[in-house]
């Protein structure tokens, strides 16, 4: 199976082939901060299953071997890689995807973080759009 994605403005591509390990939402406070949201759904492939096909993006080292790959151009976060704790893997923004609804997560990580408001969010009122 193949997946396809790419950054907010187009400028990077990439396509991915095979099955992921698994698919998460990390809570963690670094993937809060790098995204500015409370949550990343993430998922887990091996490098050899990902090809960027189109630009380059940029990486940077986020904590310690953390490296954590970007569009420069529109700054949507894309790729998450640790050689050091995860050898071999590439973590991919799974709502990067052409199609996210191809993998839901199905588990959720690094729990100790996660926001405290984020264990209601379920109940919450929903609008579809922007309410007036």
């Amino acid at each position: 199976m193949t997946h396809s994605g790419q950054c907010l403005c187009g400028a990077i591509r990439y396509q991915l082939s095979g099955t992921p390990k698994v698919v998460a939402l990390c809570h963690c406070c670094d993937c809060q901060r790098s995204a500015g949201a409370p949550m990343v759904a993430w998922a887990v492939f091996s490098e050899t299953d990902m090809t960027v096909t189109k630009g380059q993006p940029k990486t940077i080292n986020s904590s310690g071997t953390a490296m954590r790959s970007f569009c420069a151009d529109c700054g949507s976060g894309l790729f998450y890689r640790n050689a050091e704790v995860l050898p071999g893997i590439v973590n991919v923004q799974s709502s990067t995807l052409d199609d996210p609804e191809a993998l839901p997560p199905v588990v959720q990580i690094q729990t100790a973080e996660r926001l405290n408001w984020m264990k209601r969010a379920h109940e919450l009122p929903e609008h579809e759009r922007f309410p007036s």
